[in-house]
């Protein structure tokens, strides 16, 4: 191995060698090649997506610089950036951006803890058993959300709900309590409806997470004596943070974009009304197409912005995770 002198320090550093050199070239090819591999696999779905979903985008955009309403159409007028304006004034904009956090936020973080519990589960469950732990476990999941959501303000109506009569004994909760006639218990239900349906799919991610950390790293902690709290910690939970991230992503996406649920539920009614809810609202009730073109958008910018800070905050656990 050659050395020179560096004229800073006059310290002697080592030249890579040869088989460094080759070693690094063969990781930086086996990088590009992993890189071409995934824009093949994931190259026709952005397409179509980007297909399917632009067109949309940018007519929202477009909608939401003009006064348009489609009762008056020959009124529509450009007004430029007025419509967002008059959005970002309004209280009960703000309203929806908090309900749609506080369920964003609940949502997620439950879900990230039963989803951990039952990923564990189905991944130290007995081989014969594993199948079907993990079919009865997406059942909730399979469900379209249309028929869970009405399944659950069935359960919890005080008419025909029977919530009421099995839990009568549970304090605060009696046979002619309407859950829906204020906030706090109608967000709970929403909430609990959410966490109900969607936990299969983080548990789903949380496994795959599971399967990819290496089981001599168990062993080897358990062989030192750690316990199962300390090996689920520090061998566990940073070998699999990539993951993590993806669920969390994923889901968080999918609740602040949430709309069935609450549609169905309370119609927006006793302070329960989200960002999508009131776009649909402005948009379809009151037939303010530019208002609720505003809403879609800033709703849109909302989405990216979760991204963004997502993405910044795991970016160093996903280029660990890659070997890099």
């Amino acid at each position: 191995m050659s050395t020179d002198v560096t004229p800073e320090h006059g310290r002697r550093r080592a030249e890579p060698t040869t088989d460094e050199h080759a070693a690094k070239a063969a990781h930086s090819e086996r990088t590009r090649a992993e890189a071409r591999l995934g824009w093949y696999l994931a190259g026709p779905a952005f397409v179509v997506m980007l297909a399917v979903t632009l067109y949309p985008i940018l007519q929202a955009f477009y909608d939401s610089l003009f006064r348009y309403r489609l009762t008056t159409p020959d009124e529509k007028a450009f007004i430029g950036l007025e419509n967002y304006w008059v959005v970002l004034r309004d209280s009960l904009f703000w309203q929806s951006v908090a309900v749609t956090l506080l369920i964003t936020v609940i949502t997620v973080v439950v879900e990230l803890i039963l989803g951990f519990a039952l990923a564990l589960v189905m991944h130290r469950a007995i081989t014969r058993l594993r199948g079907l732990l993990r079919t009865a476990i997406l059942v909730p999941y399979g469900i379209i959300t249309v028929v869970s959501a009405f399944a659950w303000f069935y359960a919890f109506d005080i008419n025909s709900g029977y919530i009421n009569h099995w839990f009568g004994w549970v304090p605060g909760i009696s046979t002619n309590l309407n859950w829906f006639a204020e906030t706090g218990t109608s967000l709970f239900v929403i909430i609990a409806s959410e966490i109900w349906k969607t936990t299969p799919f983080i548990s789903l991610l949380l496994l795959a997470g599971l399967s990819q950390v290496p089981i001599d790293l168990e062993e080897a902690a358990e062989v030192d004596g750690a316990t199962s709290w300390q090996r689920f910690l520090r061998v566990i939970i940073p070998n699999m943070k990539a993951a993590i991230m993806v669920a969390v992503l994923f889901r968080a996406l999918d609740a602040f974009r949430i709309f069935d649920n609450v549609f169905i539920m309370t119609n927006g009614a006793n302070g329960t009304t989200v960002l999508s809810l009131l776009a649909y609202k402005t948009s379809i009730g009151r037939l303010e197409i530019g208002l609720g073109s505003a809403i879609s958008v800033l709703l849109f910018l909302c989405v990216i912005l979760i991204c963004w800070i997502a993405i910044k905050l795991f970016r160093v656990d996903l280029a660990s995770a890659r070997g890099e």
